[in-house]
């Protein structure tokens, strides 16, 4: 069991930054990638970006490229999304999640209780 904790989120004007972590515990050592997605009212959950564990390989959605930037601190087992320019359509639940092999993409197996990010115009 992977166990993920989001912190981070909160309310910040159009053009500002937030810094979203995530701590994960538990068999972190299984897993093989993370992830950050996003859930706005009344829309589906969308992949925001990811980051391998071992290499740093990145990945990103197109809508924040540029702008967004995915991290990792192996020693203290924590992902970081630093938001950048953030736009009143960045405003989400934003969960962290877990991925226990490749690829990057697809279903992943754990999921964080999400925090939510608030970008006012």
């Amino acid at each position: 069991q992977v166990q993920l904790v989001e912190s981070g989120g909160g309310l910040v004007q159009a053009g500002g930054s937030l810094r979203l972590s995530c701590a994960a515990s538990g068999r972190t050592f299984s897993s093989y990638a993370m992830g950050w997605f996003r859930q706005a009212p009344g829309k589906e959950r969308e992949f925001v970006a990811a980051i391998t564990w071992s290499r740093g390989s990145v990945y990103y959605a197109d809508s924040v490229k540029g702008r967004f930037a995915i991290s990792r601190d192996n020693a203290k087992n924590t992902v970081y999304l630093q938001m950048n320019s953030l736009k009143p359509e960045d405003t989400a639940v934003y969960y962290c999640a877990a991925k226990i092999s490749p690829p990057h993409y697809g279903q992943y197996d754990y999921w964080g209780q999400g925090t939510q990010v608030t970008v006012s115009s």
